[in-house]
């Protein structure tokens, strides 16, 4: 599948989850709550705001999607949240417009600290090894960054929670120590003493 078909069949689960989400919303207002969210973001969650009619919703990112005040779940974009590079915790405040678009905008950022750790590929789910553990990473994050199994990435967490989620922020280049460090341009054929004129 090439890039470009690949990028359509993202785009269209995405339209088909904003759908859903929509539906379900208006399950919510209705008193009914579909689907239940890790406690912890819906308590984070409790005190933000919403608008009336529920243009305007405000929620906690749990890794993969936006948990509001009434433990409603929205699917956040896998793009906009790699890209963001959001990490659980996140405060994110989604506008649902007039056309029924869904424009996620991040308003309230937690700590962060990074790790780093090879990315492995475990039961269906991309995952980074570090400090011990094994943090899930979106797939689009994946592709974003052009990782591969086994790379050594740059890992953005939560700073202070045990969360299972994280970002990716770098794959960090690969050196192979039997082989000299080349310098870019051409530098390290350069003799200073002839070649620069000072």
């Amino acid at each position: 599948m090439s890039d470009n078909n690949l990028k359509k069949v993202v785009e269209a689960i995405e339209a088909a989850e904003a759908a859903l989400n929509l539906a379900k919303n208006y399950l919510v207002e209705g008193g009914v709550v579909i689907q239940s969210a890790s406690k912890s973001y819906s308590e984070k969650a409790s005190g933000l705001s919403s608008s009336t009619g529920g243009r305007v919703i405000e929620g906690v990112f749990d890794g993969q999607n936006m948990i509001d005040k009434n433990s409603a779940v929205h699917p956040v974009p896998a793009n906009y949240a790699s890209k963001s590079k959001l990490v659980p915790g996140d405060v994110l405040k989604l506008t649902v417009t007039d056309e029924g678009k869904f424009l996620y905008k991040q308003i309230g950022p937690v700590e962060r600290r990074t790790v780093i750790g090879p990315l492995v590929h475990n039961n269906g789910q991309y995952q980074v090894l570090a400090e011990g553990r094994a943090y899930n990473v979106l797939l689009a994050s994946v592709t974003y960054f052009k990782a591969s199994v086994g790379d050594e990435v740059t890992l953005i967490i939560p700073m202070g929670e045990d969360g299972e989620w994280g970002a990716i922020e770098a794959v960090l280049p690969k050196f192979d120590d039997d082989e000299p460090k080349i310098a870019p341009s051409g530098i390290e054929d350069l003799d200073l003493d002839k070649d620069l004129d000072l």
